[in-house]
């Protein structure tokens, strides 16, 4: 496939910058981010009145023609896999994927396959349109190894940065469900006292902290209180199980995006999450609040006990609200029947 070739005037009252204008104006089509279209420009494809753009700053004027040369996407390096996927939605410029817990999302040292990527490559063949000039999956968050639910990946340049943009602002809608040791209460006077959290009308635990790298172990994250990325996560309990109370599901939700977030604020509530192999613990339940069959399930779940149960987001091409759900994988059904005693 051969380069595209575009050729469009600017139309009424432009933007101030040239790149935005561009995008404004280019055929609806062509899916120019303006990402794309300064790596175009750095690259002498954009003409202005015939001359190359040498600024995505500069200035344009109504009727002002611009011509852009848009390269084929190149081939990308990424290895297509055949592995199954759970597929919720898909169009020309996007995908939902409800994911398994075991599967990697991206390729990366110590996991070049079996990844989410290697199946999407796969899956969507010819369908990818580009994303950043390569024909790939425009990954736009992520969900550990070890987690299972959902989450949306790019077709398409422009619903890669339209997606990206809602992630970047934290407009995204995304709930998990997640199964910890001890109950989340706003009575429990041990909560009041740990510094980063408090508690909303309707018993919500809202955890503020900064997270960042660990200190000492690189794979982890670690909560502070200067240095490192904001981040905002609450909680609320949707079922305690033992007499009294020794575990309990709770739903929680995102007003930022950070890796690990949810498992690393719930342990510093002191509520890690069951299965947690790095930040919960293994921790033993009394047999008198929780029956055997529970206490069991419980220590041998082999994973954190976290679930992306919901997504929702604006079509970055359509305009469309969109939402989804994700019943709990048969794993956590069967903990939480276990619990139930």
């Amino acid at each position: 496939m051969g380069s595209n070739r575009l050729s469009f005037s600017i139309q009424a009252d432009p933007p101030a910058r040239l790149d935005k204008a561009i995008s404004r104006d280019a055929p609806e089509e062509a899916s120019l981010s303006r990402t794309r279209l300064a790596k175009l420009i750095d690259a002498g494809e954009v003409l202005l009145n015939g001359t190359p753009v040498i600024s995505a700053k500069g200035k344009v004027a109504e009727g002002d023609l611009i011509e852009v040369t848009v390269p084929a996407p190149i081939e990308s390096d990424l290895t297509p896999e055949d592995i199954p996927l759970s597929i919720v939605f898909e169009d020309d410029d996007l995908i939902v994927i409800d994911k398994p817990a075991g599967m990697v999302v991206h390729p990366a040292p110590g996991s070049p396959t079996g990844t989410l990527v290697n199946a999407l490559m796969h899956h969507c063949g010819d369908t990818l349109s580009g994303v950043g000039g390569e024909k790939r999956p425009g990954i736009v968050h992520r969900i550990d190894k070890d987690t299972s639910g959902l989450l949306v990946v790019a077709k398409s340049d422009k619903a890669h940065h339209g997606l990206a943009d809602q992630f970047r602002a934290h407009s995204a809608e995304r709930y998990y469900q997640a199964v910890c040791y001890g109950v989340p209460d706003a009575n429990d006077p041990r909560l009041r006292g740990v510094r980063g959290i408090n508690f909303e009308p309707g018993n919500i635990m809202k955890v503020t902290t900064h997270l960042a790298r660990h200190k000492t172990d690189r794979q982890k994250q670690a909560v502070f209180f200067e240095g490192g990325r904001h981040a905002v996560t609450r909680v609320r309990i949707v079922e305690p199980f033992g007499t009294p109370p020794v575990v309990t599901l709770v739903e929680c939700w995102l007003e930022t995006g950070r890796t690990h977030q949810i498992r690393v604020h719930m342990a510093h509530a002191g509520h890690g999450l069951v299965g947690d192999p790095t930040y919960g613990g293994r921790r033993k339940l009394p047999a008198k609040s929780i029956s055997e069959a529970g206490i069991a399930a419980a220590k041998a779940f082999s994973r954190q006990a976290l679930h992306a149960a919901v997504l929702g987001f604006v079509h970055p091409v359509t305009g469309e609200s969109m939402r989804f759900e994700s019943p709990l994988p048969q794993d956590m059904q069967d903990l939480i029947t276990a619990l139930r005693g």
